[in-house]
């Protein structure tokens, strides 16, 4: 048996007139021609990767009061990552030295975003955001740095004279003056990602129904953070030159 019902062809709805068919093209790699160098880069350099945990504590107040506390969620803002060296070891016989201890400086705060319901049974949900401010310092030692930070000292010097006329007192409007200036890159961070620990609460006992307008926060977090200095480095690399079929210029 034979099914001979007729099918009338769909016709689109809503059709797009000015379609077009693309031409497939050709396609294949570029070879490339590849010879050894020695470039000196100027780059950003990990001087260290540190975990830091940072513990504070804080009053929010709730306006309007809150029964239940239905959601925190948090992130972390840096305000200040400062590398202070405080211990150096001389490169060679340059005015450059490399730090080998320092003091690091960091300082921020943490976004709280609280959603909470109030003593309404079928009220809306409330939203509070807190900063919570953080700043605090850790030290670095000779172990902890992956590259060293590395300084160059200015100088100045000062040369004095005899009076041309008596040759027993020094002039006293007349003087030498030397200034050599080294700007130095500065080290700076880098926000990697940070971990919180946190209990929240009613800092005075309430009911189940009952409202509170203080919420207490006690967190801990474990901050990552990466501290990075421009230097310049020189590098064993392979020199990748595209090589194109001959034209005109061919040889």
């Amino acid at each position: 048996m034979s099914n001979n019902c007729d099918q009338t062809p769909l016709v689109p709805a809503c059709p797009i007139t000015n379609a077009t068919d693309q031409i497939p093209l050709a396609d294949e790699g570029v070879e490339n021609v590849l010879t050894g160098a020695n470039p000196i880069m100027k780059v950003p350099v990990v001087l260290a990767e540190r975990a830091l945990q940072i513990v504070v504590e804080a009053n929010i107040p709730l306006t309007p009061a809150a029964t239940e506390i239905k959601r925190v969620t948090k992130n972390v803002f840096l305000n200040q990552v400062k590398l202070v060296p405080v211990r150096f070891r001389r490169i060679g016989t340059t005015d450059y030295f490399e730090v080998t201890r320092a003091k690091l400086f960091v300082a921020g705060f943490i976004r709280k975003n609280i959603e909470y319901s109030s003593s309404n049974c079928n009220g809306t949900l409330r939203d509070r955001i807190a900063d919570v401010e953080f700043s605090g310092f850790a030290e670095l030692t000779q172990g902890d740095f992956e590259t060293f930070p590395i300084i160059g000292i200015s100088d100045s010097s000062k040369a004095y004279f005899l009076n041309e006329c008596n040759d027993q007192s020094p002039r006293l409007d007349k003087y030498f003056f030397q200034n050599l200036v080294k700007y130095n890159e500065q080290p700076y961070g880098e926000l990697l990602g940070a971990n919180f620990y946190e209990l929240d609460y009613s800092p005075t006992s309430v009911e189940p129904e009952g409202e509170f307008s203080t919420l207490r926060e006690k967190i801990v977090m474990d901050l990552y953070l990466k501290v990075l200095q421009v230097q310049q480095h020189r590098v064993a690399t392979t020199r990748v030159i595209p090589s194109f079929p001959e034209g005109t210029l061919g040889i």
